[in-house]
């Protein structure tokens, strides 16, 4: 179990967690001698495959800018279509100058109310368990679960609902909402009791997929609204924040100061991809030689003890047993997190030779552990909360993967390169003459996606672009 919690953690709260345990073990030490970090710088160099030339280094750095556009959109929550898009760049801004985190905002409120011991564990727990976005996309049975596993504490689903309703009564509104319609019924619950918050309330809650698909007409007729009533409703929308946990000023859900990348990865000029572990601040372990030679000394002499000596023998053993077990899950940690940057690169060396999104090859947790020969849970520890820093910028692990699709001609093909290639196509369309999804399907077939129009209509909305009778501009 020391193992798995190690494994979870990102270097930030392993630096953490290892300062704690040198402070309760007096039999745990820091190494001061060079030759212990023999293990420590584990690097690994990947002889680079045969590969097509690399095109014009514009057209790389057009495709970079691609790239990093994109991070994250395939693990983001539909967006509906209710507010203006060009609000939502307030939201992707970085904000350099806030060294308080995310989560230090949340805790500041939690200060604020009477909670028992079980409670404030369960609301640090979901606290630490939101998302970018401020929302809670893990299920309350299985953080009932990680509870029991990592905290040793017997909750239920129930117990943990009822903290959950005490979270989502922080600021910013809409925190700790399981879906996007909760977390926008969360803030038109906070607005004035009146017609317009319990018409609001009629959409959110009996006409949310005429919502999300834009049919206003729709929910015009079923209201019995009238034209200044709609733009009056739709204004009020617009006000609401689909990205809640942004608002507190981090766009990653933390602080720019905080993404500390746990694997450096660097690739030369012909072609050859290098990685490092980062150390961070972890120092080097070792167990103390004043704890190993006291119980060498008791030992030396097992009946001439008195009683003290034995429970000295005692106490100085567990704490020796305690360390060595301790130091053993920290290399651990770091011999999977290496096998595991390994294999993510024989699959994905393309991508970390060119940074070209569209060259992330269709790659699944099942992938990596067949490679690794590892737990597929284990795989997805490594992979949670874990960055990797390369030539093409700051990743979570989790960016390398996405699922694969085989098209009509039986070609497997990754999703996220479709999709690249579709919001390209619908980027570059003319707004006056907008493309019908079979218009996109065969343009996408022409440039070597051949993939069914139901699937460019789900991948579309998946995007956050309309049909095209919407996206049509005057």
């Amino acid at each position: 179990m020391l193992q798995v919690r190690l494994l979870e953690m990102p270097l930030a709260e392993l630096e953490e967690n290892i300062n704690l345990e040198l402070d309760d073990n007096p039999a745990l030490e820091t190494s001061t001698d060079p030759a212990d970090y023999a293990d420590g710088g584990e690097t690994a160099a990947d002889t680079p495959e045969s590969f097509e030339e690399q095109t014009e280094r514009e057209e790389r750095q057009d495709a970079l800018d691609s790239a990093l556009q994109g991070i994250g959109r395939d693990d983001e929550m539909p967006v509906a279509s209710g507010w203006s898009e060009g609000g939502g760049a307030d939201y992707e801004e970085m904000v350099y100058g806030d060294t308080t985190s995310f989560y230090d905002k949340l805790n500041e409120q939690v200060g604020e109310l009477d909670l028992n011991d079980t409670e404030r564990t369960i609301m640090e727990y979901l606290i630490g368990s939101l998302d970018s976005d401020g929302l809670l996309r893990k299920d309350l049975v299985q953080i009932a679960d990680e509870l029991a596993i990592y905290h040793n504490l017997d909750v239920t689903d129930e117990q943990v609902a009822q903290v959950l309703g005490q979270l989502q009564t922080f600021d910013p509104p809409g925190i700790g909402a399981r879906s996007l319609q909760e977390c926008l019924l969360l803030q038109v619950n906070r607005k004035p009791a009146g017609w317009v918050r319990a018409q609001l309330r009629r959409i959110l809650t009996h006409h949310y997929e005429a919502f999300t698909k834009k049919h206003w007409k729709k929910i015009k007729d079923a209201l019995d609204l009238s034209t200044d009533q709609v733009e009056e409703l739709q204004e009020e929308i617009r006000r609401l924040n689909p990205k809640p946990g942004a608002a507190l000023g981090e766009t990653m859900g933390r602080s720019l100061q905080q993404i500390t990348p746990d694997f450096i990865i660097d690739t030369a000029d012909d072609g050859t991809v290098t990685f490092a572990i980062s150390r961070g601040r972890v120092p080097e372990l070792t167990v103390s030689p004043s704890f190993t030679d006291m119980v060498d000394a008791y030992r030396s002499n097992p009946k001439g003890m008195s009683r003290q000596e034995k429970e000295a023998l005692l106490y100085a053993k567990e704490k020796i047993d305690r360390a060595q077990s301790y130091i053993d899950a920290v290399r651990q940690r770091r011999h999977t997190l290496y096998v595991t940057m390994k294999a993510i690169i024989d699959w994905q060396r393309r991508f970390f030779q060119d940074g070209d999104e569209a060259d992330l090859r269709p790659m699944i947790l099942k992938d990596i552990a067949d490679r690794t020969g590892l737990d597929i849970s284990t795989v997805s520890r490594v992979s949670n909360q874990k960055y990797a820093q390369t030539r093409w910028g700051t990743f979570p692990l989790r960016y390398f993967f996405s699922d694969g699709i085989t098209t009509e001609n039986g070609q497997e093909m990754s999703t996220r390169k479709i999709k690249v290639a579709l919001r390209e196509a619908i980027e570059q369309e003319d707004k006056s003459r907008p493309l019908s999804d079979e218009a996109l399907t065969a343009l996408l077939k022409k440039d070597g996606y051949p993939v069914a129009r139901r699937t460019v209509a789900k991948y579309r909305e998946q995007l956050g672009f309309p049909v095209a009778r919407l996206r049509k501009q005057s």
